[in-house]
């Protein structure tokens, strides 16, 4: 049986996936920090700027479920490596291109080459470094990953308060090509070698997640146990400003909102991987996480805040709450065999996502006059929603923190 390549933490798969994370994070979130100013920049007002940011938003977030798919397939027909540095030079480049646009169709087909090249970095990362270290060590390992790439937002809101809308992308796409540019070498890990050499194996093959009943639950268990996330991100954190007026409050701005829930989130991330590794358990730690984002959520939704100040330490709160999303790509990449693995690190996370879109749907339906007529009962039925289904999920969930990565799933 093949070790793990390599028994250092800090070895070039980490750094690679860890940077890259950096950029893609990054890249992900900065359409939301320049959403109205670049909109306003072309010529669009009102409720035309309005419709035109959330058709951006689903072309990227549509670019992103197909790379979820795309690139997870090719992770394990390919290899991991190729992956990584491919997805990072495809988000790198549209980043770039997105400086120069000046219609909004051309942004919104850049917004979605970006979404597919930002589906793949994640999973292809998590996959190598999970598969690159002694079990022992991969849990530090995806934990500082999840860690240096998050803090990618903290960037992103500061290049976006210093620097025009054009610049910011274009610091966005310098960063990937720097980070191709310095062509750190990376090897694939041993155990995808010795999959690869061997005959008869069935790689990357996406349909076999639902031809097998222990496979399909498996692969739905992992995809559900992340909706309170974007549930948090999407609506609570990108609609502050909303909440905020509900609240009675004024000033509240979605990029101040972001900045201090990605803080949270990386605090949130340190923890819950330290504690993974101290308790020896991925699911004992989902368990914990998830009960704090239901004390988070109805703290924020249901209390009163007296400042904005007090408003944005919700914020953060909920971002510590859902610092559970570095346990929750380890565990997806944990859960399937070689030939599988990065299909399924890839497709978790870019799921998880794609899920705003019924989620938000379902929040603007409810918060209707139609429906409830408040957009704090909209988001608590939502919520609950969400939190019910992630619970209901990890029951009978297979604890993967001891578990040997080197096999092949029978396909």
């Amino acid at each position: 049986m093949n070790q793990p390549s390599s028994t250092r933490l800090l070895n070039a798969a980490v750094i690679v996936a860890a940077l890259g994370y950096f950029v893609d994070i990054y890249d992900l979130l900065l359409f939301g920090f320049v959403r109205v100013k670049s909109l306003l920049d072309l010529g669009l007002s009102g409720q035309a700027l309005t419709d035109a940011g959330i058709s951006l938003l689903n072309w990227q977030m549509g670019g992103m479920l197909v790379g979820g798919v795309l690139w997870g397939v090719l992770g394990d027909k390919k290899g991991r490596v190729r992956v990584l540095y491919f997805s990072i030079f495809l988000y790198s480049i549209a980043n770039v291109l997105n400086g120069f646009v000046h219609d909004i169709n051309t942004y919104a087909l850049l917004r979605f080459i970006a979404g597919v090249g930002l589906a793949g970095e994640l999973g292809a990362g998590i996959t190598l470094v999970s598969e690159s270290l002694p079990k022992e060590k991969r849990g530090y390992g995806t934990m500082l990953v999840a860690t240096i790439g998050l803090s990618g937002a903290l960037l992103a809101w500061a290049v976006d308060i210093w620097c025009p809308w054009r610049i910011s992308y274009f610091v966005g796409g310098g960063l990937g090509f720097l980070l191709l540019l310095l062509r750190i070498s990376v090897s694939e890990s041993g155990i995808f070698k010795q999959m690869r050499a061997a005959e008869n194996i069935s790689r990357g093959n996406f349909l076999a997640l639902f031809t097998d009943k222990s496979r399909f639950v498996r692969f739905l268990r992992c995809l559900l146990i992340g909706t309170p996330t974007w549930f948090v991100v999407g609506v609570l954190v990108t609609l502050a400003p909303e909440f905020g007026a509900h609240k009675g409050l004024s000033g509240i701005t979605g990029g101040n909102a972001l900045a201090a829930c990605y803080t949270g989130l990386i605090l949130g991330d340190i923890a819950s991987g330290l504690l993974s590794q101290y308790l020896r358990s991925r699911l004992r730690v989902m368990w914990i996480f998830l009960t704090l984002d239901v004390l988070a959520v109805l703290y924020y939704l249901l209390a009163g805040f007296g400042s904005p100040a007090a408003f944005y330490t919700a914020h953060f709160l909920l971002g510590i709450s859902v610092g559970f999303w570095v346990i929750f790509v380890t565990i997806g990449a944990e859960q399937f065999g070689t030939n599988l693995r990065a299909t399924v690190a890839t497709a978790v996370p870019n799921v998880a996502r794609g899920m705003l879109i019924p989620i938000g749907a379902a929040f603007k339906w409810l918060k209707s006059p139609a429906a409830t007529g408040s957009v704090t009962t909209a988001a608590l039925i939502v919520g609950a929603v969400c939190l019910i289904i992630a619970f209901v999920s990890l029951i009978g969930m297979k604890e993967t923190f001891e578990e040997d990565l080197n096999y092949v799933e029978t396909i």
